[in-house]
């Protein structure tokens, strides 16, 4: 299979979308922040030293996707109509789990937009709660469900 963001002689270019059809788009990326039952119970409780740790969280994954194209040198700049940032404590891992959900109606899918949105939510959950807590982790960063466009649907595990 021939990778698209290279022509014909290797160089890396930007894909030509302009043929593709207009369709609806949508992608959801998953991350996970692994940490010590202790540091989980900082955000729970409300009182990490930086605040509101999930709320910041979510706000800067939302402004990450829409910063997309400005970060992933060929990524196509797009009309994005929705993004959801859900980070949900989860005390069995300890951490957080984030999920990333991008809208669009274009020529090119999300995914980056998606898999940018969970990255720099955990990446702010990481930083709020660094003081705490320098070993957590942030694991299993992954597209889990991209739909539309000329290859479809693709659900991880499916």
């Amino acid at each position: 299979m021939a990778l698209t963001h290279f022509d014909g002689e290797g160089s890396a270019h930007m894909v030509d979308v302009s043929d593709k059809a207009v369709t609806d788009r949508v992608a959801v990326a998953e991350a996970r922040v692994e940490m010590r039952a202790e540091t989980l119970a900082l955000v729970t409780s409300g009182t990490a030293k930086k605040g509101d740790v999930l709320g910041v969280a979510r706000l800067a994954g939302i402004m990450a996707a829409k910063r997309t194209a400005d970060l992933i040198p060929l990524c196509h700049p797009l009309p994005i109509t929705k993004v959801a940032v859900d980070l949900v404590p989860d005390a069995d891992l300890p951490g957080v789990r984030i999920t990333a959900t991008v809208r669009t109606t274009g020529q090119t899918g999300v995914e980056m937009e998606a898999l940018t949105a969970a990255s720099v939510a955990a990446l702010t959950v990481y930083d709020m709660l660094k003081a705490a807590e320098k070993s957590m982790r942030i694991e299993g960063v992954r597209v889990v469900l991209k739909d539309g466009g000329k290859s479809g649907r693709y659900e991880a595990g499916a």
